[in-house]
């Protein structure tokens, strides 16, 4: 039986999260205690262990924010259509959605410090080829191989911190990281916007392979000997996941006329293609769920789909993310290509955003401790609906009104959202389960951004794009409010259930 208030104090700890990775403490936590283990390392080692995974993970997060600012400027200068664009993001975010639980199973079984180290390699190497790319299809090859990248370095850096610090130890370290992982992802649309406007889009990628190779190195000198555990882990799942949102995803990047068609020029797909990949979309998902309950390490295990409070929560983050993604992938373009900014200053168009969110989400985490998560999840969903409502208003406004203050609104709408549903989807589970969940959880959310960034190239090439756009993104985020409100909090779901 699990104690209520027990959970209330995890659902406290998990609330301090940056909105980055919505349930990365999950897997810290669910990291055996090295000093119970008998192999606890010096304290200096720590330190630049937790400085190494800092590195490893900023890698991600300042790629994530740093290009959709680049995207116009790699677009003129590849001579790129929509779903080329688009699938810049999206070849890197199927990679990430679909491995990221093989990713953390790999690290189990190879060692978490090899493995990241292995991670960081690949994925400087990989950024060196996005900045070379002569072409959109050998950018999109080399977002798809990053991507993979990406899959190794999150959960291994998160895993390797739980397994370097003792748990007492831990909650200073998740601090330290948590800043640095906000300040990297605020920093990155300004850092995006300067880096294209002085040196060009391919400069957005350069900063990676000295990070990478920091890393490496602090971690060939500092990391403490691999602790193994034999885990086997579901390739077939990962593979019917992975072709099942590919399928889809590509059906939706079809939405829009003329310029939404395959980068190599071929004219756009019939209506009977459409509804054939579609079709095998939705049937990969059923063929997914049909294996799960017969796989011997299923990715997503029958239980957890039967626990109503995280099946629940989870899709209020697929609504909410895919809302976000769509608004981050129309904005620069209205920003740069309507609004005439330069790349620096539609960089500094998203700071109310990301500064928002990093700067209050501690508060209403606590808040949320007080008065309880639902009305948060419920309010935050709808706050961003309306702030997304406001930016289609606005087009014809000032930047101020038709930006900025929608801008500053979203920011204020996902702190207020997003430490309580980390917190609500931590508690819904058994402590045992926390790491997969956390896992879980954040493939959800690059899910939903994959789908929200096809479905916002697909409707871009339509004279009203970007606010049929925003609008489609405010209806996901209204959805997700309703989800939250039909969905148990985690304390009341663990009571039925003893």
């Amino acid at each position: 039986m699990t104690n209520p208030a027990n959970q209330r104090r995890r659902a406290s700890r998990n609330a301090a999260q940056p909105f980055v990775e919505g349930c990365s403490r999950g897997v810290i936590d669910a990291e055996p205690c090295p000093r119970e283990l008998g192999r606890e390392a010096p304290p200096r080692c720590r330190r630049m262990v937790l400085a190494a995974c800092v590195l490893a993970s900023s890698m991600a997060f300042i790629d994530a924010t740093a290009l959709p600012v680049a995207l116009p400027r790699l677009r003129s200068d590849l001579a790129a259509d929509l779903a080329s664009v688009q699938w810049v993001l999206n070849g890197y975010m199927l990679a990430l959605a679909s491995l990221t639980l093989i990713g953390g199973a790999l690290a189990d079984v190879y060692g978490k410090a090899r493995m990241l180290g292995f991670g960081c390699v690949l994925f400087g190497l990989t950024s060196a080829a996005c900045a070379l790319a002569p072409s959109p299809a050998w950018l999109i090859a080399a977002r798809v191989a990053q991507g993979a990248a990406a899959a190794i370095v999150t959960p291994a850096s998160l895993a390797l911190i739980g397994a370097t610090y003792p748990r007492e130890e831990r909650n200073r370290a998740i601090g330290v990281w948590a800043a640095a992982s906000a300040l990297t992802t605020a920093g990155g649309p300004v850092l995006g916007g300067w880096l294209t406007e002085t040196f060009g889009w391919p400069s957005v990628f350069w900063i990676n392979p000295p990070l990478a190779l920091v890393a490496v190195g602090v971690l060939l000198v500092f990391a403490p000997k691999d602790g193994r555990i034999q885990r086997g882990f579901d390739v077939i799942g990962a593979a019917i996941l992975a072709l099942a949102i590919g399928a889809l995803a590509w059906a939706l990047s079809q939405i829009g006329p003329g310029e939404v068609q395959a980068a190599a020029g071929a004219s756009a797909p019939s209506g009977t293609v459409l509804v054939i990949v579609t079709g095998l979309g939705i049937v990969g998902l059923a063929v997914y769920a049909f294996w799960e309950r017969r796989s011997e390490h299923p990715m997503t295990p029958p239980r957890l789909a039967e626990n109503r409070a995280f099946l629940g929560l989870n899709v209020v983050t697929l609504m909410v993310y895919a809302g976000v993604s769509i608004m981050f992938f129309l904005l620069p373009f209205e920003l740069i290509d309507r609004r005439a900014l330069s790349s620096i200053d539609a960089g500094l168009a998203f700071l109310p955003f990301t500064l928002g969110v990093g700067l209050l989400s501690n508060l209403f985490g606590r808040l949320a401790d007080k008065i309880g998560a639902r009305a948060m999840l419920i309010a935050g969903p709808l706050g961003a609906a309306l702030a997304y409502i406001l930016m289609a208003l606005g087009e014809k406004e000032s930047l101020m009104l038709g930006v900025i203050g929608p801008m500053t609104l979203l920011g204020l709408s996902f702190a207020v959202l997003v430490a309580p549903l980390t917190a609500s989807v931590m508690s819904s589970v058994d402590q045992a389960d926390e790491g997969l969940a956390s896992g879980i959880n954040n493939a959800a959310s690059r899910i939903a951004q994959l789908a929200g960034v096809a479905l916002a190239a697909g409707v871009a090439s339509f004279s009203s794009g970007y606010e049929v756009g925003l609008a489609i993104a405010a209806a996901t985020s209204i959805g997700g409010a309703f989800a939250a409100s039909k969905t148990p909090t985690p304390v009341m779901a663990k009571a039925d259930a003893t």
